[in-house]
Protein backbone atom coordinates (compact mmCIF):
# COMPACT_ATOMS: atom_id res chain seq x y z
CA UNK A 1 0.00 0.00 0.00
CA UNK A 2 3.01 2.17 0.99
CA UNK A 3 4.25 1.98 -2.77
CA UNK A 4 1.15 2.30 -4.19
CA UNK A 5 0.82 6.14 -2.44
CA UNK A 6 4.22 6.81 -3.58
CA UNK A 7 4.28 5.81 -6.80
CA UNK A 8 0.34 7.98 -7.34
CA UNK A 9 2.45 10.64 -5.87
CA UNK A 10 5.33 10.57 -7.88
CA UNK A 11 2.99 10.29 -11.04
CA UNK A 12 1.28 13.27 -9.68
CA UNK A 13 4.35 15.80 -9.45
CA UNK A 14 5.53 14.79 -12.92
CA UNK A 15 2.26 15.41 -14.52
CA UNK A 16 2.58 18.79 -12.84
CA UNK A 17 5.72 19.61 -14.60
CA UNK A 18 4.79 18.93 -17.58
CA UNK A 19 1.89 21.16 -17.08
CA UNK A 20 3.73 24.04 -17.10
CA UNK A 21 5.43 23.12 -20.39
CA UNK A 22 2.36 22.84 -22.56
CA UNK A 23 1.34 26.16 -24.80
CA UNK A 24 -1.38 28.03 -24.49
CA UNK A 25 -3.49 27.37 -28.09
CA UNK A 26 -5.34 30.37 -29.42
CA UNK A 27 -7.13 31.62 -32.79
CA UNK A 28 -5.43 33.86 -35.59
CA UNK A 29 -8.46 35.96 -37.12
CA UNK A 30 -10.01 39.26 -37.47
CA UNK A 31 -11.15 40.47 -34.60
CA UNK A 32 -13.85 43.35 -34.63
CA UNK A 33 -14.04 46.44 -32.52
CA UNK A 34 -16.67 49.50 -31.82
CA UNK A 35 -14.80 52.91 -30.13
CA UNK A 36 -17.29 54.01 -27.20
CA UNK A 37 -15.18 57.49 -26.37
CA UNK A 38 -11.66 56.85 -26.26
CA UNK A 39 -12.32 52.99 -25.57
CA UNK A 40 -12.30 50.01 -27.56
CA UNK A 41 -15.07 47.44 -27.04
CA UNK A 42 -15.65 44.27 -28.53
CA UNK A 43 -18.15 44.46 -30.81
CA UNK A 44 -21.10 42.38 -30.01
CA UNK A 45 -22.13 41.41 -33.54
CA UNK A 46 -20.45 40.78 -36.55
CA UNK A 47 -19.46 43.51 -39.13
CA UNK A 48 -22.21 41.79 -41.45
CA UNK A 49 -24.65 42.37 -38.66
CA UNK A 50 -24.13 45.47 -37.24
CA UNK A 51 -25.38 49.18 -38.74
CA UNK A 52 -23.26 52.03 -37.97
CA UNK A 53 -24.46 55.56 -37.29
CA UNK A 54 -22.79 58.82 -39.17
CA UNK A 55 -19.91 59.22 -37.66
CA UNK A 56 -19.11 55.90 -35.79
CA UNK A 57 -15.62 55.14 -35.76
CA UNK A 58 -15.06 51.03 -35.72
CA UNK A 59 -11.73 49.31 -35.67
CA UNK A 60 -10.17 45.96 -36.51
CA UNK A 61 -7.63 44.10 -35.50
CA UNK A 62 -5.71 41.08 -37.06
CA UNK A 63 -3.92 38.80 -33.94
CA UNK A 64 -3.45 35.44 -32.39
CA UNK A 65 -5.96 34.89 -28.83
CA UNK A 66 -7.42 32.72 -26.96
CA UNK A 67 -10.81 34.58 -26.45
CA UNK A 68 -12.40 38.12 -26.77
CA UNK A 69 -11.03 38.49 -23.18
CA UNK A 70 -7.71 38.42 -24.01
CA UNK A 71 -7.86 40.06 -27.95
CA UNK A 72 -5.52 42.53 -29.07
CA UNK A 73 -7.20 46.09 -29.76
CA UNK A 74 -6.53 48.39 -32.57
CA UNK A 75 -3.19 49.99 -31.98
CA UNK A 76 -3.37 54.01 -31.58
CA UNK A 77 -5.90 56.96 -31.27
CA UNK A 78 -8.43 57.74 -33.83
CA UNK A 79 -11.82 59.68 -33.80
CA UNK A 80 -14.31 60.68 -36.35
CA UNK A 81 -12.98 63.92 -36.85
CA UNK A 82 -9.52 62.96 -37.85
CA UNK A 83 -10.25 60.02 -40.10
CA UNK A 84 -12.74 61.47 -42.02
CA UNK A 85 -11.61 65.38 -41.79
CA UNK A 86 -11.57 65.44 -45.78
CA UNK A 87 -15.10 63.17 -46.37
CA UNK A 88 -17.49 66.05 -46.33
CA UNK A 89 -20.78 65.24 -45.23
CA UNK A 90 -23.58 64.47 -47.61
CA UNK A 91 -27.51 63.98 -48.07
CA UNK A 92 -27.84 60.36 -48.71
CA UNK A 93 -25.36 58.88 -46.86
CA UNK A 94 -23.50 57.74 -44.33
CA UNK A 95 -19.49 57.95 -43.27
CA UNK A 96 -17.86 55.65 -41.14
CA UNK A 97 -14.18 55.80 -39.48
CA UNK A 98 -12.49 52.57 -40.15
CA UNK A 99 -8.96 51.73 -38.11
CA UNK A 100 -7.32 48.73 -39.26
CA UNK A 101 -4.93 46.93 -37.52
CA UNK A 102 -2.84 44.50 -39.54
CA UNK A 103 -1.36 43.35 -36.50
CA UNK A 104 2.64 42.14 -35.35
CA UNK A 105 4.82 40.49 -37.40
CA UNK A 106 4.71 37.29 -34.49
CA UNK A 107 0.57 37.36 -35.09
CA UNK A 108 1.01 36.74 -39.08
CA UNK A 109 1.05 33.84 -40.98
CA UNK A 110 4.29 31.60 -42.15
CA UNK A 111 5.51 33.68 -44.82
CA UNK A 112 3.51 36.50 -44.52
CA UNK A 113 4.65 40.07 -43.60
CA UNK A 114 1.72 42.36 -42.05
CA UNK A 115 0.86 45.69 -43.94
CA UNK A 116 1.28 48.74 -41.91
CA UNK A 117 -1.89 50.16 -39.78
CA UNK A 118 -4.18 52.55 -41.61
CA UNK A 119 -7.63 54.11 -41.19
CA UNK A 120 -10.14 54.83 -43.46
CA UNK A 121 -13.40 57.32 -44.17
CA UNK A 122 -16.15 54.99 -45.80
CA UNK A 123 -19.09 56.61 -47.45
CA UNK A 124 -22.08 54.37 -47.59
CA UNK A 125 -26.10 53.95 -47.90
CA UNK A 126 -27.98 54.87 -44.86
CA UNK A 127 -28.32 50.82 -43.85
CA UNK A 128 -25.20 49.84 -44.75
CA UNK A 129 -23.77 47.90 -42.64
CA UNK A 130 -20.02 47.29 -41.67
CA UNK A 131 -19.37 44.95 -43.82
CA UNK A 132 -20.72 46.83 -46.58
CA UNK A 133 -18.46 49.92 -45.18
CA UNK A 134 -15.20 47.54 -45.08
CA UNK A 135 -15.81 46.82 -48.81
CA UNK A 136 -15.97 50.38 -49.70
CA UNK A 137 -12.49 51.18 -48.46
CA UNK A 138 -10.68 48.00 -47.62
CA UNK A 139 -11.14 45.65 -50.29
CA UNK A 140 -10.62 42.48 -51.61
CA UNK A 141 -12.07 40.85 -48.51
CA UNK A 142 -12.54 37.29 -47.90
CA UNK A 143 -15.13 34.99 -45.71
CA UNK A 144 -15.58 31.57 -45.13
CA UNK A 145 -18.23 29.22 -45.85
CA UNK A 146 -19.67 30.03 -42.30
CA UNK A 147 -19.49 34.16 -43.18
CA UNK A 148 -16.17 34.71 -40.96
CA UNK A 149 -14.24 37.19 -42.19
CA UNK A 150 -10.97 36.09 -42.89
CA UNK A 151 -9.15 39.12 -45.01
CA UNK A 152 -9.08 42.42 -44.98
CA UNK A 153 -7.40 44.06 -47.95
CA UNK A 154 -6.20 41.04 -49.36
CA UNK A 155 -4.52 40.19 -45.84
CA UNK A 156 -3.61 37.27 -44.86
CA UNK A 157 -3.40 35.11 -47.79
CA UNK A 158 -4.89 32.31 -46.70
CA UNK A 159 -6.23 30.78 -43.41
CA UNK A 160 -8.98 31.82 -41.44
CA UNK A 161 -9.84 31.44 -37.72
CA UNK A 162 -7.12 28.73 -37.25
CA UNK A 163 -5.93 27.32 -34.16
CA UNK A 164 -2.12 27.95 -33.27
CA UNK A 165 0.48 27.84 -30.70
CA UNK A 166 1.16 31.17 -29.04
CA UNK A 167 4.76 30.34 -28.14
CA UNK A 168 5.45 33.08 -30.27
CA UNK A 169 3.08 35.68 -29.14
CA UNK A 170 2.95 35.26 -25.26
CA UNK A 171 4.93 37.80 -23.28
CA UNK A 172 8.17 36.17 -22.46
CA UNK A 173 8.20 34.78 -18.63
CA UNK A 174 10.72 36.20 -16.04
CA UNK A 175 13.63 34.00 -15.97
CA UNK A 176 14.74 32.77 -12.45
CA UNK A 177 17.99 33.90 -11.87
CA UNK A 178 19.57 30.78 -9.74
CA UNK A 179 18.27 28.58 -12.75
CA UNK A 180 21.21 27.49 -15.08
CA UNK A 181 18.80 26.70 -17.93
CA UNK A 182 19.28 23.10 -17.80
CA UNK A 183 18.08 21.65 -14.61
CA UNK A 184 14.21 21.18 -13.92
CA UNK A 185 11.94 23.97 -12.25
CA UNK A 186 12.19 24.79 -8.71
CA UNK A 187 8.63 23.76 -8.69
CA UNK A 188 9.46 20.25 -9.93
CA UNK A 189 12.08 19.67 -8.06
CA UNK A 190 9.75 20.60 -4.55
CA UNK A 191 7.59 18.06 -5.80
CA UNK A 192 9.77 15.95 -5.85
CA UNK A 193 11.37 16.41 -2.75
CA UNK A 194 7.53 16.31 -1.25
CA UNK A 195 7.43 12.83 -2.70
CA UNK A 196 10.63 12.23 -1.14
CA UNK A 197 9.49 13.04 2.24
CA UNK A 198 5.93 11.28 1.90
CA UNK A 199 7.65 8.11 1.03
CA UNK A 200 10.37 8.41 4.04
CA UNK A 201 7.36 9.38 6.40
CA UNK A 202 5.40 6.40 5.29
CA UNK A 203 8.55 4.03 5.11
CA UNK A 204 8.81 4.89 8.98
CA UNK A 205 5.07 4.11 9.93
CA UNK A 206 5.41 0.63 8.01
CA UNK A 207 8.51 -0.48 10.07
CA UNK A 208 6.72 1.23 13.38
CA UNK A 209 3.41 -0.98 12.60
CA UNK A 210 5.63 -3.80 12.27
CA UNK A 211 8.09 -3.59 15.26
CA UNK A 212 4.82 -3.41 17.20
CA UNK A 213 3.31 -6.40 16.38
CA UNK A 214 5.94 -8.19 17.36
Amino acid sequence: MTRRVVLLLLAAVLLIGTAGQAQAAGYRYWSFWDRDGGTWVYATQGPSLARPSDGDVQGFRFSVSEDSGDAAQPRGTADFASVCAKTPAEEGSKRVALVLDFGTAPDAPSGETPPAPRTACARVSPDATTADALAAVAGPLRYDTNALLCAIAGYPKSGCGEQVSQKNTAAPQQKDTSDDGGGPSVGLVAGIAVVAALAGTATWQARRRRNATR
